[in-house]
């Protein structure tokens, strides 16, 4: 049996932070808002995970009001909610997430994202896809207020 799911995750950029994006950082003068390191990459795998394997969200697994995730490691998180997909009884087959964007400019960062996040899920060579696209100037990421990333993941049972 096959099992698709979508994430989405955005935040606001602020002063003061660094910017992790897939477990690499990025550099750029700001950083992204939230309650962990607001990777938010990360966060939208794993809410696409999760929801492939009905099993919750980010939130319900690392709710922004619990101490234990004051800037927590997303990478961490994200190896915490593949163990729960795997306990599930399901394999990655493969992910593929689009960061949205203006500034920075994230092309030359996105083979170290994508070989640090199959690393993590020891997923096979090729199964991680990821993008970097702008929003044409449009919203409030085409005004460099924040950063937006949609992911789907894609499991099979084992």
């Amino acid at each position: 049996m096959i099992r698709v799911g979508i994430g989405y995750d955005s935040h606001r950029f602020v002063e003061g932070r660094p910017l992790v994006l897939g477990g690499v950082t990025i550099p750029y003068e700001r950083g992204l808002q939230g309650h962990s390191d607001a990777d938010a990459v990360a966060h939208a795998l794993i809410d696409a995970m999760l929801g492939a394997a009905a099993a919750g969200d980010i939130g319900q697994h690392f709710p922004d009001n619990d101490p234990r995730w004051k800037d927590a490691d997303s990478m961490e998180l994200l190896s915490a909610a593949h163990s729960v997909v795997e306990e599930r009884g399901y394999a990655l087959v493969q992910a593929d997430l689009t960061i949205i964007t203006e500034q920075p400019r994230l092309t030359s960062h996105l083979p170290a994202m994508i070989a640090g996040l199959t690393r993590r899920l020891g997923a096979r060579p090729g199964a991680v896809s990821l993008k970097a696209k702008s929003n044409e100037g449009m919203g409030f990421i085409g005004r460099g207020e924040g950063i937006a990333v949609i992911a789907i993941a894609t499991l099979e049972a084992r």
